[in-house]
């Protein structure tokens, strides 16, 4: 048996939780292992728990500690954690903003039972997973900002060539296995560079990878529709 997908649920309302549980907890591969009803019962549990989740479901607006400040503190303290923002908001302002705090995908809560769950199984496979709308979100903003851009390819050196071979199958949706067979370099190698290379891009994630692509035009929003 393959190993299950650990899920913390974070919302405020027991009734939506209960709902979202019994959907994820019919597949064999996911388990909901805690639930929260804001953030601050969440970094509670996280300072105590033995093992760190694979994913967080993450609602926005919540009492004491929202989901944006959370995810906030979750980037700081630990960066590793997949978040998925779960959100009855789908205005750009709030999706932009969430993808800039670092978030590996967005879900509209009226999204169906099998949209949530293979988002969840593309995250924790691939690092992130943008839908459609999405996509088209982070291209118009792109747009809008196209004088003003906080990030950009400056320097043609600023990635080398590597870097740039694997940032581009990391938008692709390759793993760290599968980048690695393709290039011919070890598992570990791939590693370094990913590292490098948001280090490079101030991106706090794979996620955030894949946003700096398509801002500086290195992967067109087109390619990634195709996939999603």
């Amino acid at each position: 048996m393959e190993k299950q997908i650990e899920i913390i649920l974070v919302d405020d309302e027991a009734l939506f939780r209960s709902g979202i549980k019994f959907i994820l907890e019919r597949e064999p591969n996911l388990k909901v292992v805690f639930e929260a009803s804001n953030g601050n019962e969440l970094l509670n549990y996280l300072k105590r728990a033995k093992r760190l989740p694979d994913i967080i479901l993450m609602d926005l607006k919540m009492p004491m500690l929202n989901g944006v400040e959370t995810t906030k503190i979750l980037n700081t303290l630990y960066p590793q954690l997949k978040v998925i923002a779960l959100s009855s908001y789908d205005t750009r302002s709030f999706i932009i903003n969430m993808i800039n705090e670092g978030v590996s995908s967005y879900i509209i809560k009226n999204s169906t039972p099998q949209e949530m769950i293979e988002t969840i199984n593309k995250v924790h496979q691939k690092g992130f997973y943008y839908n459609k709308l999405t996509l088209k979100i982070i291209n118009d903003e792109k747009k809008n900002k196209s004088n003003t851009a906080v990030k950009s390819v400056l320097d043609p050196d600023f990635l080398t060539n590597r870097e740039y071979q694997i940032l581009e199958h990391i938008c692709l949706e390759f793993n760290t296995q599968e980048i690695a067979e393709k290039l011919s370099i070890s598992p570990r190698t791939i590693e370094v560079h990913r590292n490098n290379l948001m280090e490079k891009t101030k991106s706090k994630n794979v996620a955030g990878l894949v946003v700096f692509a398509l801002q500086n035009d290195l992967i067109s929003i087109e390619t990634l529709l195709k996939m999603s």
